[in-house]
């Protein structure tokens, strides 16, 4: 079963040691919960794991299926198997939504193993329609341009379609819940749930723990200043919801500010 391997993992921002020695392992199937105050640099593994470029990998290794990921942009790591769904969605206006993820199915498919002619108009609209069915979208959405004009729920909504289309191998999702009211979190998390299964790993980031009452983690791990220091079951998030990170500062120091 392919795995998601983060191995001894350090990062720099601007020579800024964010983080410092971080492991974790998450195989297909399972639903790992990443839980920790602001500044613990939980974004910064996110956009690590993705390739962006102003975050250093000083030190340690990220693999899919044993294969490093470091020295490949993001858009291979895509087509890796890696997707990362934003806190903050940016808008490209002049650009529906439908024709992005036309392109990024084509991108995906011309350099697969082995390479595939684009996906005609008829059948990624067959595509895009069960996608569509399944997260219980209507229609219109594939005719509007990408995030402008959405609320936040409704770029959330956008992000988890492009994760329905790409279908990767393992979603990061980084703080998913950010700005979103009570039932935009559960129309969201339904459709991650639709999707989550054998052949989908799931990491959700996240400050609070009441999007996990909607997507059930199997594992919940504790960021602080840069690594992982509490590794558990569901019940560690519903302590953190009861008792606030008071406790993990008491026991493992103040963090810096990411």
């Amino acid at each position: 079963m392919p795995e998601l391997i983060i191995d001894n993992l350090h990062v720099s921002i601007e020579g800024n040691p964010i983080i410092k020695g971080l492991n974790l392992t998450v195989r297909q199937g399972e639903v790992h919960a990443i839980m920790g105050p602001n500044g613990t640099g939980k974004s910064t593994l996110a956009y690590s794991i993705m390739g962006h470029p102003n975050y250093e990998i000083t030190e340690g290794d990220i693999r899919i299926d044993g294969k490093s990921v470091l020295d490949m942009a993001a858009d291979e790591r895509s087509r890796a198997g890696i997707f990362l769904a934003f806190q903050y969605p940016v808008s490209i206006p002049g650009v529906t939504v439908a024709n992005f993820l036309r392109t990024a199915v084509n991108a995906r498919r011309r350099y697969g193993e082995p390479p595939q002619e684009d996906i005609s108009v008829l059948e990624f609209r067959k595509l895009l329609k069960s996608k569509m069915d399944l997260l219980e979208m209507e229609y219109t959405f594939g005719g509007r341009y990408l995030n402008e004009g959405f609320s936040g729920g409704e770029k959330k909504r956008t992000e988890v379609l492009q994760l329905a289309v790409l279908a990767p191998a393992f979603a990061i999702l980084d703080e998913t819940d950010s700005g979103l009211d009570i039932d935009a979190i559960r129309i969201v998390s339904e459709g991650v749930n639709a999707l989550k299964g054998p052949g989908m790993g799931v990491v959700v980031i996240t400050h609070y723990q009441r999007i996990l009452n909607y997507i059930k983690p199997d594992y919940v791990h504790i960021m602080f200043d840069g690594r992982i220091v509490e590794s558990g079951s569901e019940a560690l998030s519903l302590l953190l919801e009861e008792e606030g990170y008071d406790w993990v500062r008491e026991k493992y120091g103040q963090a810096e500010t990411a």
